[in-house]
């Protein structure tokens, strides 16, 4: 009998824990959708480290680019967005081929450059600067559809302290700061 009360307890704490992990999430997909959060994430995948030596941002065969599955991974951003309740969003990326690729690929909407969400992976020192400015320009947007940002690794962790995989977005509070609440790590397919 006592076995049978701890397994029904146990049974009935595991059914509640997606439930739990959902609510968390709804919150913040509710901060996106509602213009009161950001979704910031990591190009998809794009096999190797940095870029080569000749790397040159105006053309891309010098730089590191996303494979077959890094272009899959950004198409599925689209249904994950719309599974959401987001068709659509004002979309900024990095200039880096494979991040342009991404937000391209997500087909969320017009992609608008911004250089503040490039790469500072050879230039660590140009993190702050590049990292303050990516928060004064998110600040300063006026209300409209949801805001997607793609860009680096040292970029995001840059802000947020998270190391993100590839294809992994982050959804923060606003307004942005230079210490950010991280509502909820997200990805297709997790």
């Amino acid at each position: 009998m006592i076995c049978r009360i701890l397994f029904s307890g146990l049974l009935a704490l595991l059914v509640s824990l997606p439930a739990v992990a959902a609510d968390n999430n709804e919150e913040a997909w509710n901060a996106l959708r509602e213009g009161g959060a950001v979704l910031m994430l990591r190009h998809a995948l794009a096999p190797g480290t940095g870029d080569p030596g000749n790397f040159d941002i105006n053309d891309c065969s010098t730089q590191r680019n996303l494979n077959d599955v890094g272009r899959e991974q950004a198409r599925a951003w689209k249904p994950f967005l719309a599974d959401h309740g987001i068709p659509e969003a004002r979309v900024f990326s990095s200039q880096w081929c494979r991040c342009m690729d991404t937000a391209t690929g997500m087909d969320m909407g017009k992609v608008t450059e911004w250089p503040s969400l490039n790469s500072f992976f050879r230039n660590r020192g140009d993190g702050p600067a590049q990292t303050r400015q990516t928060i004064a320009l998110v600040n300063e947007l006026e209300d409209g559809a949801p805001v997607i940002m793609v860009s680096h690794q040292v970029n995001i962790t840059g802000l947020t302290g998270i190391f993100p995989s590839s294809n992994e977005g982050a959804i923060i509070a606003l307004p942005l700061s230079e210490d950010p609440t991280v509502l909820a790590r997200v990805s297709p397919g997790r």
